[in-house]
């Protein structure tokens, strides 16, 4: 019974504020498929939960991922 967590940040959807509903569809579709092609795993006992982060929690390289981008620049 797989269980896949997909965390994104609430951006770079169509409105601003995550993925769309259609995207997450697609992710959980795909991420499915995923794991039935490759390790053989039932879709019916495959979770996929998808959570949004908004992007003041977000960090990577040991600052804010604000701050991170601008520093990558």
């Amino acid at each position: 019974m797989p269980y896949v967590n997909i965390k994104v940040t609430r951006e770079g959807g169509p409105d601003g504020t995550g993925p769309s509903a259609e995207q997450k569809a697609q992710l959980i579709t795909g991420v499915t498929g995923l794991l039935q092609d490759i390790l053989g795993k039932d879709p019916a006992t495959t979770f996929v939960v998808i959570d949004e982060v908004a992007l003041q929690n977000w960090g990577v390289g040991g600052m804010p991922v604000q701050e991170y981008r601008k520093q990558a620049r």
